[in-house]
């Protein structure tokens, strides 16, 4: 029972996750049905297997705002932005319930309250629901005795998810006057019977005034673990009632238990309907062996179809998949061991064992990383209820737009990126976007735009964060940067260069603190949680037109592509992503520079750090070494090394206790010989070295 505790909350984190969601589209869309039905979906859905696994608290709260959207659904409520926010608040509240944190009473009652006092004094007549969930139907008739024949016939494997199909039966003796009747030829006999297995199926006969959609809604969590037949067999003030009913056949067939054809071959002894028509000469023998045919292999293609769709997908709990990776990751090292070794003894079996064996330990590897890919859109789809709480409490006029939600990104990654974004679109709201008079003023609509995209660009991602606000103002940025002594009053910066000035720790423009920004707590925070995850980040900004914040990530954190190089005789490696070239550095270079770090790069200046007195390596270094040269901040600086060995598919492991303070580091990986490599952090180097020349 635990562990269907646990799958619950689980599905109903999911579930509130798409009722926000869905809350906000309503608000910009209230006519919008079909949202109408997914918000009460979403409800009913996480009240009834609450329920059903013991969190009454939840079902008794989610009742609730349940019965406010089923009058929403009959349009006996219209959608109000006083609705939404009520329905925002109780997702809270159901959040914090599931997360099993405190609930403040009072808030509880009052957001009950107050779904309470939406309730309409009057009952409606007719719901005329539009919703694709139950097209197709009689609209349901309130205050009107229907009669409905309803067959439930749940698959055998219902139990293992849970579901107790005697608690749906109770749900719907609830509705009104029922008999039920089980059906039990499916049971096996003792020996052949699974225990957890169900193999009964229900007839129920229910008159009600709450219409198909009440009853629809009793068996909408498990609509997908079973046949469900719902039909209206008696009508209260229908013309054509009689007081006799159908007799016992037309019943069974009606019902689908059997066929007029049986009944006729029962009631007279005739052949079977296709051996009646060829003898009656209405068609060839052939004829009718393709109609069987046809039939045979349509109910074949459902069947499997349905049994597919069953097992397409499965839950894993997240440290499984960690796990898995992490074996990957050693299966990587061992393959390079296995690989080497065999170069080096020159075996010819053996090398081809080891080339299978590097061609299947590559393709566990690329589906280990695929299994953590997830879409970066369920991230995307919790910043709208940000930006709706933020604009107006602001008092902005914001719409927040997203593209590119179905791009997939390592599950850590994105689990990594939701503070980052918060503070990026915290600032883009208090500080960007204009209050809706001022931007009247300057010619702007009323309403700003908040436009966050994301899209794949080789091995990385790229997200974006793009305002039509009051962009940066470089001018503003460089007094403040002189102000607090980070840059004297004649150095001449680019504007790129001025920007970055706001990750410095505690700068800030602001005029006035507020309870969103001002402090000078934000971008170096940012910029520190990016580059941990061994990205960048980069603005581009045009004053008074908006700013756009792009952040460059690696597509994962477990294995990365690298530069192995030798210092001295150890081992390092420098991430790929950041590297542009290599370069030669020989003595003659060394002399034209006059002792300074510098190299003429085909006639560019870049300046150089030496590994070897960086590490504090003894020993002579090479007549010739290699200048590794990267980006760090939209600057060229190289790493001088003795020599370069090449790319390295890099299984990242963390450093120990005794490392862990070492900023130059970011950590270390295992060699095809067993020897270790240190991951080089190439940002860190660069601005130890730069701190370092400055004292």
């Amino acid at each position: 029972m635990n562990k269907h505790k646990e799958g619950y909350k689980e599905e109903a984190r999911e579930l509130l996750i798409e009722l926000e969601s869905s809350l906000l589209e309503l608000e910009e869309m209230p006519d919008d049905m079909d949202l109408v039905g997914r918000v009460f979906r979403a409800m009913h859905t996480i009240k009834g297997s609450g329920s059903m696994f013991g969190f009454d608290d939840i079902a008794t709260f989610t009742h609730e705002i349940e019965t406010v959207f089923d009058f929403v659904r009959n349009k006996e409520i219209t959608v109000t932005k006083r609705l939404v926010d009520l329905s925002l608040l109780a997702c809270d509240c159901i959040s914090k319930m599931v997360n099993g944190e405190a609930v403040d009473e009072f808030e509880e009652k009052e957001i009950v309250e107050s779904f309470r006092q939406m309730l309409p004094n009057t009952e409606a007549l007719v719901d005329t629901e539009p919703s694709s969930f139950l097209t197709g139907e009689q609209p349901d008739i309130h205050n009107v005795n229907i009669t409905y024949r309803i067959r439930f016939q749940p698959y055998s494997d219902i139990l293992s998810y849970g579901t107790n199909p005697l608690l749906l039966l109770d749900e719907l003796g609830g509705l009104g006057e029922c008999v039920i009747i089980a059906q039990t030829d499916a049971i096996l006999s003792l020996k052949d019977l699974n225990p957890e297995a169900c193999y009964l199926y229900w007839d129920i006969i229910l008159t009600t005034t709450e219409g198909t959609n009440a009853i629809k809604d009793v068996f909408i969590f498990v609509e997908d673990e079973c046949e469900l037949s719902i039909k209206v067999i008696d009508e209260e003030g229908s013309l054509y009632s009689k007081e006799e009913y159908k007799r016992l056949g037309d019943i069974l067939i009606e019902r689908g238990d059997i066929t007029a054809e049986d009944l006729k071959r029962v009631l007279n002894s005739q052949k079977r309907i296709g051996e009646m028509l060829v003898d009656a000469e209405m068609v060839e023998e052939d004829i009718v062996q393709s109609a069987l045919a046809e039939q045979q292999h349509v109910k074949k293609v459902r069947n499997e179809r349905r049994e597919k769709a069953a097992a397409s997908s499965i839950r894993v709990a997240a440290d499984k998949l960690d796990t898995l990776v992490d074996l990957v990751g050693e299966l990587v090292t061992v393959q390079a061991r296995v690989s080497q070794a065999a170069s080096s003894r020159n075996d010819a079996d053996l090398i081809i064992i080891a080339e299978q064996v590097e061609q299947l330990t590559g393709e566990l590897r690329d589906n280990a990383m695929n299994i953590r890919m997830i879409p970066i859109g369920t991230t995307f789809g919790r910043f709208k209820r940000l930006v709706r709480d933020l604009s107006s409490e602001l008092g902005r006029e914001i719409v927040m737009k997203t593209e590119g939600g179905e791009t997939e990104l390592d599950k850590t990654m994105i689990e990594h990126l939701n503070d980052p974004l918060v503070h990026i679109i915290r600032n883009s709201i208090d500080h960007g976007i204009e209050l809706p008079d001022i931007r009247e003023a300057r010619g702007k609509p009323k309403q700003g735009t908040i436009c966050l995209t994301a899209k794949h660009s080789g091995t990385n991602v790229l997200i974006k964060i793009a305002d039509d606000g009051a962009g940066l103002d470089s001018e503003a940025i460089r007094a403040k940067a002189v102000e607090r002594g980070v840059i004297s009053p004649d150095a001449e910066l680019s504007e790129h260069e001025i920007f970055a000035q706001i990750f410095a720790p505690g700068f800030s423009t602001a005029k006035k603190l507020t309870d969103i920004s001002g402090r000078g707590v934000g971008m170096d925070v940012v910029k520190r949680s990016i580059e941990a995850l061994r990205g960048s980040i980069d603005i581009s900004s045009q004053k008074g037109l908006g700013t756009t914040i792009t952040l460059k990530l690696p597509l994962t954190l477990a294995i990365i592509e690298g530069l192995l190089v030798e210092v001295g005789g150890g081992s390092f490696v420098l991430p790929l992503l950041a590297i542009e070239e290599c370069v030669e550095l020989t003595r003659e270079d060394i002399a034209k520079a006059n002792g300074r770090h510098l190299s003429n790069v085909r006639g560019e200046i870049v300046p150089y750090i030496r590994l070897r007195e960086t590490m504090m390596i003894e020993g002579k270094s090479p007549p010739i070494e290699h200048i590794v040269i990267t980006e760090v901040d939209g600057f060229r600086v190289g790493f001088v090394v003795d020599q370069v060995i090449g790319e390295h598919q890099t299984v990242l492991k963390t450093l120990g206790k005794v490392y862990e303070n070492s900023k130059e580091f970011s950590g270390a990986t295992i060699l095809a010989d067993g020897s270790i490599a240190l991951i080089l952090d190439a940002d860190m180097l660069a601005k130890t070295a730069e701190l370092e020349e400055r004292m």
